[in-house]
């Protein structure tokens, strides 16, 4: 066999290769009729190119740079978490209004989901006292739109790069009564402090009668069956007060600062 006929055989540890940009393509997946700008250029096709996976990174990756570009410049803030489907006449409504007053006033943003219900009443409560009130959208299929008292709204198509936002840019969560998605954003929270992902983060859970099953679940349960550790139980904190809950957030600060 000569030298020639020796480089057209196939040769399986190192196959005949096309490199499209970083991807690197092998065996049948090689034959392409075209190049990568050719069919940027020269097509006109069904848009549903707009809907693949790498066009999808493209918008994660704009949806963080909106993000990242609209809340740099925030001073610290207070993410509030609660229920979409509390109504203004409802006791929690008021004690979204209380909390968001509170947070306005100790020189903190008011950080919410940007729906209505809980996460409306703490925007409202904010802006009404002077404070900078701030809701992070999500698209979901059903209409819901940032609320009236949003003076600075992002909306976001994926929870993930919402989320991110949520802990990034906040000093604190404060957990009001809620369902999937509080009970979500909280865990995850608590993951992040517990890993030390964030450091002197504090997660305060407000109202005793709506938390208190979930936190002697965790303690009596989870805990004492070894699942987490006595710093981990910690890290919540459950209380009626708004003044305590504020204290709670207020110490948390210092002590950041204090190491920074």
């Amino acid at each position: 066999m000569t030298i020639e006929q020796f480089a057209d055989q196939p040769d399986e540890e190192h196959p005949k290769e096309k490199q499209r940009g970083p991807v690197v393509l092998r065996r049948s997946r090689r034959d392409e009729a075209t190049t990568t700008d050719q069919r940027l250029l020269d097509s006109r096709g069904p848009a549903d190119w707009v809907h693949t996976d790498p066009w999808r990174v493209l918008r994660i990756q704009a949806e963080f740079v909106e993000g990242f570009g609209a809340l740099a410049e925030v001073p610290r803030a207070v993410t509030v978490f609660g229920s979409a489907r509390t109504t203004r006449d409802h006791p929690e409504y008021q004690l979204g209004l209380e909390i968001g007053a509170a947070l306005a006033k100790a020189g903190y943003a008011a950080m919410t989901g940007g729906g209505p219900g809980s996460m409306e009443a703490v925007n409202r409560g904010c802006s009404e006292a002077g404070g900078l009130s701030i809701g992070l959208g999500i698209e979901l299929p059903f209409e819901q739109g940032l609320n009236p008292w949003v003076d600075l709204g992002v909306n976001f198509r994926y929870f993930f790069a919402r989320k991110t936002m949520f802990v990034k840019y906040a000093q604190a969560f404060i957990c009001l009564p809620g369902g999937f998605g509080t009970l979500d954003e909280l865990f995850e929270a608590l993951t992040l402090v517990q890993t030390k992902k964030v450091t002197k983060f504090p997660v305060v859970l407000f109202g005793r009668s709506y938390w208190g099953g979930l936190y002697d679940w965790v303690h009596d349960t989870v805990y004492k069956e070894g699942k987490i550790g006595e710093k981990d139980i910690a890290l919540l904190h459950v209380t009626d007060d708004v003044d305590d809950a504020i204290r709670v957030v207020e110490e948390a600060y210092q002590s950041w600062i204090e190491t920074h």
